[in-house]
C-alpha cells in the first residue's frame, strides 16, 4: 500500500511477513542487504519489539511521533522478519507523525515496513502523484493520499547500542536537537550498515546532478537557494534561504527539474548546518558521492 508520512510517502507491508517484505524489495528494485524501517503506532509498541535503554527512551519521548528512527537490538524477532532487518540483530523503528499513517498503524496493530515509495535509487516521493507514478501499480487498491509531506526528507537515523549514540543518517531531527538529549553523537562507522539510505548513489534523478554550483551551465536545470532570478529551468528551493522550506521542496523539485529533460541538474550551495546537513547528505548521494 502507499502510505503517507510526514517525511515521504512509503510503500507499506506487514513487517512480520517475509513474502510481503520480499514484494516490497521487488517493487522497488531494492538491494536486499539494505534494511527497512518498521513503523509502529506508539513508543510502547516499539519497546515491545526493540530493546530500549534510557537513552533510547529519552529520544523517543523527545521526538516521537516524528521523523526520528532509532536502531536498537531486536527483542521480538517474529515481529520484524529477518528479511526486513537485512539479517541483522538490530531493528530500525519509528513512530511517524502523520495522522493518517498513525491511524493505519493503530488499526493494523503491528509494525509496518514502509520504505520510500520510489524505485530504488530515485528521489523519494513527497506527493501522492509522484508516489503513485513510481510504484502505485504495485500497491494494489490500497493507496492513501495524505497530501504533500510536511517534512520532505527521510527520518534521521541513530543507533542506540553499546557505546555512544551514533548518527547513521542525518534528517529532519538535527544533530543539535539530538545532542541536547543524549550528548555528543559519534560517527556511523561500522554501524552504517544498520541504516537505510546509505548507498553511494541514492535519491538520484535520471539527469546527472552537480552540487555546490554557482550558476547553471548551458542545458542544465538549476535548483537555486536564496535570492535568484526566476526563469525557465530555475527551481528555487527557498528564495528566503529557509532550510526547512528547502528540505520540504528538495525531492519534489529534483523530480520537477528532471521532467524538463535537462542535460544535468545544477544545485546551489546549501549551508551545512541544522537541516542543511541532511539536505547536503541527500544531494551528495544524488550526485553519486558517499555523504
Amino acid at each position: 500500500m502507499l502510505l503517507p508520512t510526514e517525511t515521504v510517502y512509503g510503500l507499506g507491508a506487514d513487517a512480520a511477513n517475509p513474502a510481503a517484505v520480499a514484494a516490497i524489495f521487488e517493487a522497488k528494485g531494492r538491494p536486499r542487504f539494505n534494511p527497512l524501517i518498521a513503523h509502529v503506532h506508539d513508543a510502547e509498541t516499539a519497546a515491545r519489539i526493540a530493546v530500549f535503554d534510557d537513552r533510547a527512551r529519552a529520544l523517543a519521548a523527545a521526538f516521537w511521533p516524528g521523523p526520528l528512527t532509532i536502531v536498537a537490538p531486536i527483542r521480538d524477532v517474529a515481529a520484524v522478519c529477518d528479511l526486513a532487518r537485512a539479517g541483522l540483530d538490530t531493528v530500525a523503528i519509528r513512530v511517524p507523525g502523520h495522522p493518517l499513517s498513525r491511524a493505519v498503524l493503530a488499526a493494523f496493530g503491528g509494525p509496518v515496513v514502509a520504505p520510500s515509495a520510489n524505485r530504488s535509487g530515485r528521489p523519494s516521493p513527497t506527493t501522492f502523484a509522484d508516489a503513485f507514478a513510481e510504484t502505485g501499480d504495485k500497491a494494489a487498491a490500497a493507496a492513501l493520499d495524505g497530501g504533500p509531506c510536511a517534512v520532505g526528507l527521510e527520518s534521521t537515523v541513530v543507533a542506540v547500542l553499546d557505546g555512544p549514540v551514533r548518527l547513521l543518517r542525518p534528517g529532519a531531527v538535527t544533530r543539535a536537537q539530538l545532542e541536547a538529549v543524549v550528548g555528543p553523537l559519534a560517527p556511523a562507522d561500522g554501524d552504517a550498515k544498520r541504516s537505510p539510505g546509505r548507498l553511494a548513489l541514492h535519491y538520484a534523478p535520471d539527469a546527472p546532478v552537480r552540487i555546490e554550483a554557482t550558476a547553471p551551465r548551458e542545458g542544465e536545470a538549476f535548483l537555486a537557494f536564496g535570492p535568484w532570478p526566476t526563469g525557465e529551468g530555475v527551481f528555487n528551493l527557498s528564495p528566503s534561504g529557509d532550510l526547512a522550506e528547502a528540505a520540504a521542496k528538495l525531492f519534489a523539485y529534483l523530480r520537477a527539474a528532471d521532467r524538463t529533460r535537462p542535460v544535468g541538474i545544477a544545485v546551489a550551495s546549501i549551508p551545512d548546518e541544522g537541516l542543511g546537513e541532511a539536505i547536503n547528505d541527500r544531494l551528495r548521494r544524488a550526485a553519486g558521492f558517499v555523504g
